[in-house]
């Protein structure tokens, strides 16, 4: 007798909770054995006096703790000192509360217990599931039965941690309307690539990409291990971009070109400010947001330079470049190349597109309003009222809340769009959605994901265009 698919999906995911769980353990234990050798095995740098004593133990065993995977990090790296934390708020790009991470948690809980919730407070990125967001039962029961089952628990976590508040689950921790935004030199604890990019390039802030976890540590600790991009030899420029388009070039392809090209190295971007200008207002930020995600998400890019824009390209002008920089030229023939190599995983290439995601990184208040505009006028030139693919405009809550003040609202939702706070990315993570013919306006959601990416030209023509069926 065949079992039924939820019986099979179910055992399935029990033997594969185990022997992942097995091994994340096995992990941990390693890190814990680790974390008791005797520290002189593993310590290069210069430790202030306090550094020196939260290590050997005067805040507590967890502390040191703490201090000493830092330090490791550090000497990784080449560090020859820790430097203090300096931003108001931290940012942790873990947001989910996945099964198989069940020892990150489990190492959290150790840190609360041990009372080491940070003086520094953190916002955090989008949580996975909101359900207003189309999906199938079958999807639904992924998601809640094997992926996320930890989410309620690991959220209390975050709030004895410190998270600054409920609303504050977003990739754009840095916008107005939530308030994490840090000061030019400002010293950061970052791990989400679109943040730290952002905050090192169009804010002048110093952050390196940590990983999850190392974020929230060195804001537990107060301070960070100095290398990278914390320094001022490595905030140079090594690639010098031409931008020669003969049209303003959509954000997410111009990041993926440059992130592609230069990979982790730092690209100083000369033509840009021709559609730009030179201060950095509203349209620019939201424009270079968009822009570093996708050089954050397609190479590895943690700062940039806009020649006549950005800070330090400002200050500092072209001798911000480093010797020897090589040049990459972007001209329209560049950007079609590009964006024709993409690879299109769909199981039918030819699909019509199921689901349409705008927003990652999350949208801007200026940005609904712009899309809710455009896509009434083109519903409208169609004869339409609805849009005719799922779609859903991502933004955090402290903007949607602002959005929902505008008469733009009840103009958004007679379109049929869902406005949602939820990570794309963590969505498309249910390995059922890789049966979906998805389309996004996003080069970050279209690498980690099966999405599918669309310019917003061609985003804003198939959901406001008659599909074969509908009517």
């Amino acid at each position: 007798m065949q079992l039924p698919l939820c019986i099979l999906m179910q055992n399935w995911a029990a033997k594969r909770r185990l022997v992942v769980d097995n091994i994340m353990h096995r992990v941990y234990n390693i890190y814990v054995n680790s974390i008791t050798r005797k520290m002189e095995e593993v310590i290069h740098m210069k430790l202030t006096p306090e550094q020196q004593a939260m290590l050997n133990g005067e805040k507590g065993e967890t502390m040191a703790k703490v201090v000493k995977t830092l330090v490791m990090y550090g000497d990784t790296f080449g560090a020859e000192r820790m430097v203090p934390i300096t931003s108001k708020y931290g940012h942790t790009v873990i947001s989910f509360g996945l099964k198989v991470m069940k020892p990150v948690y489990d190492l959290y809980q150790e840190i609360i217990d041990a009372g080491l919730t940070s003086d520094q407070k953190f916002t955090a990125d989008p949580k996975p599931l909101d359900k207003h967001v189309p999906s199938s039962l079958i999807e639904d029961l992924v998601f809640k039965k094997f992926m996320y089952t930890y989410q309620d628990s690991y959220e209390q976590q975050l709030r004895e941690l410190g998270i600054t508040n409920d609303d504050d689950y977003t990739c754009t921790c840095y916008l107005d309307q939530v308030g994490n935004k840090p000061n030019k030199g400002e010293v950061l604890s970052w791990a989400e690539s679109s943040a730290v990019v952002y905050a090192n390039s169009v804010l002048g802030a110093r952050c390196n990409r940590n990983s999850g976890m190392i974020e929230l540590m060195g804001s537990i600790a107060g301070f960070v291990p100095e290398f990278g991009l914390l320094l001022d030899e490595n905030r140079k420029a090594t690639w010098i971009i031409e931008v020669k388009c003969s049209k303003k070039p959509e954000a997410q392809l111009l990041g993926s070109a440059i992130g592609m090209k230069v990979m982790e190295e730092v690209p100083y971007v000369k033509g840009l400010d021709k559609w730009l200008g030179t201060k950095l207002d509203e349209e620019a930020c939201t424009y270079l947001k968009d822009f570093g995600a996708a050089t954050a998400s397609n190479g590895a890019v943690g700062l940039y330079h806009i020649e006549n824009l950005t800070p330090e390209a400002v200050e500092q002008g072209e001798s911000i470049i480093a010797e020897g920089a090589q040049v990459y030229v972007i001209d329209d023939a560049e950007l079609e190349r590009v964006k024709a190599n993409y690879p299109v995983i769909w199981k039918d290439p030819d699909a019509e597109p199921q689901l349409c995601f705008v927003g990652c990184p999350h949208m801007t208040l200026r940005q609904l309003i712009d899309w809710t505009t455009a896509v009434g006028e083109e519903l409208g030139k169609n004869g339409l009222k609805k849009v005719t693919v799922p779609t859903v405009f991502t933004a955090s809550t402290p903007v949607i809340k602002e959005f929902e003040k505008t008469p733009y609202y009840k103009q958004l939702k007679r379109q049929g769009i869902i406005l949602s706070y939820i990570c794309p990315l963590m969505y498309m993570n249910n390995p059922l959605c890789k049966k979906k013919a998805v389309i996004t306006s996003s080069n970050k959601l279209r690498t980690y994901t099966s999405a599918r990416y669309y310019t917003e030209e061609e985003i804003l023509h198939t959901i406001t265009t008659k599909r074969e069926g509908k009517k």
